[in-house]
């Protein structure tokens, strides 16, 4: 029988009936099958960030107190520490903002001012401490420039930040180099991933590191020190290599450095009636090798400089460029007991040349042992208790040969916030 003609002796309500089936049998077979994709839709759109997002602020300040069992009140150390000696009280050492921020994937920027700082005799003074900004060359920033007033790439301890460093104060031969460890110059920097990492992982203040200046870093700047103008046409060249390895858990980094250029003993800095060049200005280089071991949990930090610079001579009553020499080593030792950290170290250093930076470009020799403990009972407090013993000599016009022996028990406590 046709297929027509069997629909006919099909009575209405069958069909309907069977068309009701099918209409439900029809779903589960397109199920079996798979279903259709859904209908592709558009991506959503991202939202810029906000500028302010991108900043980070952050800080740190310290207070001391030097006097404890002190023996000699002129013993005295002018770069190091102006509350040192006769006079001296409560100090606030430091008091810093830092605002930082990654303001587009290759442009850093970074402002740090410092309300603590001493101009003459006031202390408590704003004043600027850094602005740069670093510009990446590559997608991962492992090239980049550094354009503005920062610390200058040569001593390890000098890049140290004072947050994370252990001794209270910079050694004389390294520090000699760069008052403030800073000035305002242009800087190339390379670190591949790898060592970024690494500078990374120690910039917390259990690694004491350095920060990231690069594997290589070349430069010219000013020379005249940070928030000072150039005073002889000439800019002062720098280059560092360095690279941190890792050994086992430990990471080790040696390197070496060294600059050139030239130094003017400004009006402010002379005494009246010292003699010296016409134009004031002194071959100022210098060159430096560096090892250091993070604390893990023995560390170790031993840096020596050699080179020439403006030195104050009594003998000929003039400023007089000379030869300089000196370094200094570190040991620590980090110990942990539940979630309070401990620091114990000690620093011997030894320095003879001249302080281009202070009267006369004051001529010294140092030889100084320190020993002391930080303590970290959470991340945002510190306490430094630290012995000092020393024998400092120094010549300027107004003080030939001016030697002090004495020691002294120095605290200090930090905040972090």
């Amino acid at each position: 029988m046709p297929l027509s003609q069997a629909f006919r002796h099909i009575p209405l309500s069958g069909l309907s009936l069977l068309l009701l089936a099918v209409a439900l049998l029809q779903p589960q077979r397109v199920a079996a099958q798979g279903a259709p994709p859904p209908a592709p839709t558009a991506a959503p759109v991202q939202k810029p960030v906000p500028w302010y997002e991108s900043f980070r602020i952050r800080g740190y300040g310290q207070i001391r107190y030097n006097r404890l069992l002190e023996s000699n009140p002129q013993f005295q150390c002018e770069q190091c520490d102006r509350s040192w000696g006769d006079l001296g009280g409560f100090f606030i050492r430091r008091a810093r903002l830092i605002v930082q921020g990654q303001i587009h994937p290759q442009v850093f920027i970074y402002l740090q001012p410092d309300f603590a700082s001493a101009v003459g005799t006031s202390g408590n003074v704003a004043q600027l401490r850094d602005w740069y900004v670093d510009l990446g060359v590559d997608k991962d920033n492992a090239f980049r420039f550094r354009v503005g007033q920062s610390k200058v790439p040569y001593s390890y301890e000098n890049m140290q930040s004072s947050s994370n460093r252990l001794p209270l104060d910079r050694a004389d031969a390294t520090n000699s180099a760069h008052a403030n460890e800073r000035d305002l110059g242009l800087f190339f920097m390379w670190a591949p991933k790898t060592a970024r990492a690494r500078y990374a992982e120690l910039a917390t203040g259990t690694g004491k590191g350095s920060g990231d200046y690069g594997v290589f870093a070349v430069g010219a700047f000013n020379g005249q020190t940070a928030n000072r103008a150039d005073a002889n046409n000439n800019q002062t060249l720098v280059a560092r290599l360095s690279y941190p390895f890792k050994i086992g858990n430990q990471l080790v980094e040696p390197g070496i450095a060294g600059y050139r250029g030239q130094y003017t003993v400004t009006a402010e800095q002379r005494s009246a009636g010292v003699k010296g060049r016409r134009d004031w200005t002194y071959a100022d280089e210098r060159a430096l090798v560096q090892l250091n071991i993070a604390p893990r949990p023995l560390g170790l930090l031993a840096e020596y400089n050699v080179g020439r610079g403006p030195e104050y001579n009594p003998a000929r009553d003039s400023i007089e460029t000379q030869a300089l020499r000196g370094g200094f080593v570190t040991a620590t030792y980090q110990l942990k007991r539940g979630t309070q950290i401990f620091f114990p170290f000690v620093r011997y250093q030894v320095y003879d040349g001249g302080k281009k930076h202070e009267r006369d470009a004051r001529s010294h020799t140092v030889n100084d042992v320190e020993f002391g403990v930080e303590w970290q009972p959470n991340p945002k407090f510190e306490l430094v208790t630290e012995w000092y013993q020393g024998n400092r000599r120094f010549e300027d016009k107004l003080r030939p040969s001016w030697e002090q022996r004495g020691r002294l028990l120095r605290i200090q406590a930090q905040f972090n916030y």
